[in-house]
């Protein structure tokens, strides 16, 4: 239906009356507070406001890092179930132990992602595979153990690793092939995305583990591992569970992105330079922004599970019996 002349003339009106803020010119900049940023990260780039982001939180206590750990697994692993990262008992993660170096915390083996809480989570001690802590109810993935452990006995420097069989991250690794930065978000692991292309079977001893280890190197916080799926890392288990979805989900684009080539020959990919691409991971692929980055979906399911998610938390501990 065509708007009459006098319906168009009161919106011109009321745009008309719209009223405009002028700062006074006398008026305070407002100021951040540049000492609340770790050293050395973007967040003051990248955030505005009185209360800006922070990146990783600091913990009064070992016992108070443990739980907050925890419960970030458990939304994590919700969050999986929601984006379909799930393939029967695969998928996997670890992070270290806030307070002992040689133990890690990981997930039991056969309860669906959607359903795990807080107090599911078990330690282990990455030298021997004895559980040492948190749910006695449940085992541990021993092939997931024969990855993680042997991956953070190379890699000191992190906290956490994440694998899934993702859809997309299984079909782009099927060709054995790095992803190109042909879109912003992937260049947040522009030279540290490693591709592992000795596909060894199911994993059954600590080799495999050893293999991706090799392939991350010293530095790697993502590896497409090829005809089995995606491995990251990252000093919290939010910076490694967000570098995995971003990693599949660059899978899926790529695959795309190749598809629409294939089918037209005019078509052809723009590759992001070098320069830029290294200026982005240094500005985006940083920790404690990397952390703040997987913070709406973590809230989003702790906010979602409630009670549940927090039910059991009583056991995040490690057992008397094997403490010092």
């Amino acid at each position: 239906m065509a708007h009459s002349a006098t319906s168009t003339n009161t919106i011109k009106q009321q745009q008309q009356q719209q009223p405009t803020l002028k700062l006074r010119a006398d008026a305070p900049e407002p100021q951040q507070d540049q000492s609340i940023f770790p050293e050395g990260t973007a967040l003051a780039d990248l955030s505005r406001g009185p209360n800006p982001l922070r990146g990783i939180p600091t913990f009064d206590n070992h016992d108070e890092h443990r739980r907050h750990i925890a419960l970030h697994m458990a939304a994590v692993f919700r969050n999986w179930a929601r984006v379909g990262f799930t393939e029967g008992i695969s998928g996997h993660i670890s992070v270290k132990d806030p307070e002992y170096d040689n133990l890690i915390w990981m997930n039991p083996i056969g309860k669906h992602f959607a359903l795990l809480n807080a107090g599911d989570m078990i330690c282990l001690d990455i030298n021997t595979g004895k559980i040492v802590g948190g749910n006695r109810t449940r085992p541990c993935n021993n092939p997931g153990f024969f990855i993680h452990s042997e991956i953070h006995k190379a890699r000191h420097d992190i906290k956490s690793i994440c694998h899934a069989h993702s859809i997309a991250g299984r079909a782009w690794c099927a060709f054995g092939k790095p992803l190109d930065m042909i879109q912003q978000d992937i260049c947040d692991v522009y030279g540290t995305l490693a591709v592992d292309n000795q596909y060894g079977g199911i994993v059954t001893a600590e080799q495999e583990g050893q293999n991706i280890a090799k392939a991350l190197g010293p530095k790697g916080k993502a590896a497409l591992l090829m005809n089995h799926g995606l491995v990251t890392v990252g000093h919290t288990v939010d910076e490694a569970s967000f570098l995995f979805g971003l990693v599949d989900r660059s899978c899926e684009i790529q695959l795309k992105v190749e598809a629409a080539c294939g089918g037209n020959p005019e078509l052809k990919k723009q590759i992001i330079s070098h320069e830029l691409a290294e200026a982005n991971a240094k500005m985006a692929g940083e920790k404690h922004w990397l952390y703040e980055e997987a913070q709406p979906d973590i809230g989003l399911e702790i906010e979602l599970g409630g009670d549940r998610i927090i039910s059991g938390m009583e056991n995040i501990k490690i057992w008397p019996e094997y403490l010092p």
